[in-house]
């Protein structure tokens, strides 16, 4: 055997990769990785199918591709943030969290103030070609922020006043998105800080607090006219699907026919952009932001729909796994506070799309058009896997 062959040092993994089997680049999900790839490719397929006929009907084509060129662009901004979050090590985001925290309190003001009103709601800054929601970005400055100050103190059980500055942290940003108002984006955070706070060890009693807190606030919010006429009959309507009131027609229409659409797919759906519903002009308003899933079931039927949930299912026990792997505090309660958002913001869509939730516009993660939307998922995505990177020391 030549000499030289015998002074080789062996490979540490693929190819001639030299790197240390510790290496965060070594130590990528692929598995998480692929499953948000094919959500969202999915999602694309589902925005051009819900888009596409409902714009300019003397050429809704030029029209109909508006939408999915736009979603495409977000991803490629996604997977920039993604890889910009993986690239720094969790402890980093960590040690700027209280800066990005005061950012993201800075817009939510800001956007009261000046923010483009839509539907009697301040939800967004309006920059032209594309909308900025900060209540978005709030999912993971917010997220990081509060763990931060959690995985500070390592005692078994979350002390009261620990609990209690939690609280503050999460309450202050709640209370701008309530004044916007966006009673969607408030429960994701409240389900978000129930979790981290679980984990953290806080008491049932402490859980069941933040629950009647919430519910306060709610109808604080509905008593002082805080939430607009047009959120209020939407949780009318849901109390009243059977309505035949003017008042509700638009609401109640809109329900009915997503589930209509779902119903309609039958086992293996009508086939991709054969959706006769999906395909109408004004069936389903929004449809490609507010009920995809309702797309997906009449296009490819029972079987898609479960291929989508089996997806989210993967992605959410591939988070709860890395949760397991951390090598710190920390990490874990990343991992816990991503696979809350993930698993409210998935049930609450689908949910509100088959007729057993309120219709809050609350998106579904990796699928529905939206920047703020989907960069935000992606950031979330990119934590995770920082975690799973670096979880050895």
């Amino acid at each position: 055997m030549p000499l030289g062959l015998l002074q080789r040092k062996p490979d540490s993994g693929l190819g001639n990769i030299r790197s240390s089997p510790s290496s965060p680049t070594r130590n990528i999900d692929w598995v998480l990785m692929l499953s948000v790839g094919l959500l969202s490719l999915i999602g694309l397929a589902i925005v051009y199918s819900a888009s596409r006929t409902k714009f300019a009907p003397k050429a809704p084509e030029p029209y109909g591709f508006q939408f999915v060129t736009r979603q495409e662009i977000f991803l490629i901004i996604a997977v920039i943030a993604l890889i910009v979050v993986m690239s720094f090590d969790y402890e980093w985001w960590k040690d700027h969290a209280r800066f990005l925290y005061g950012v993201t309190v800075m817009l939510l003001v800001l956007v009261l103030l000046v923010g483009a009103v839509s539907g009697g709601a301040a939800l967004s800054f309006d920059l032209g070609a594309f909308k900025l929601q900060p209540a978005e970005f709030a999912k993971f400055t917010v997220l990081l922020t509060l763990v931060a100050y959690l995985a500070e103190d390592r005692a078994e059980e979350l002390a009261y006043h620990r609990f209690i500055v939690g609280l503050f942290i999460v309450g202050v940003p709640i209370t701008l998105i309530i004044l916007q108002p966006d009673l969607g984006g408030t429960s994701v955070l409240v389900a978000m800080v129930m979790g981290a706070m679980l984990v953290a060890g806080a008491k049932a009693r402490y859980i069941a607090l933040i629950s009647v807190l919430s519910a306060t606030t709610v109808g604080a919010a509905l008593l002082t006219g805080l939430v607009n006429e047009y959120q209020l009959r939407r949780f009318t309507a849901f109390f009243n699907q059977d309505s035949t009131e003017l008042a509700l027609r638009d609401y109640v229409y809109q329900g009915r026919n997503a589930i209509s659409a779902l119903a309609t797919g039958g086992l293996t759906g009508k086939g991709w952009l054969q959706g006769p519903i999906t395909a109408a002009k004004s069936d389903i308003p929004v449809q490609w932001a507010d009920f995809p899933f309702s797309a997906i079931g009449e296009e490819f039927g029972l079987v898609g729909c479960a291929v989508v949930l089996g997806l989210f299912a993967i992605v959410l026990l591939r988070i709860w796994r890395i949760a397991h792997l951390s090598r710190d505090l920390l990490g874990t309660y990343i991992c816990v506070g991503v696979f809350t958002i993930l698993l409210w913001q998935v049930f609450q869509n689908v949910a509100m799309t088959v007729g057993v939730m309120p219709i809050t516009g609350l998106p579904l993660p990796f699928i529905s058009y939206g920047g703020s939307g989907i960069v935000t998922f992606f950031a979330l995505i990119g934590l995770v896997q920082n975690v799973h990177m670096r979880r050895y020391r």
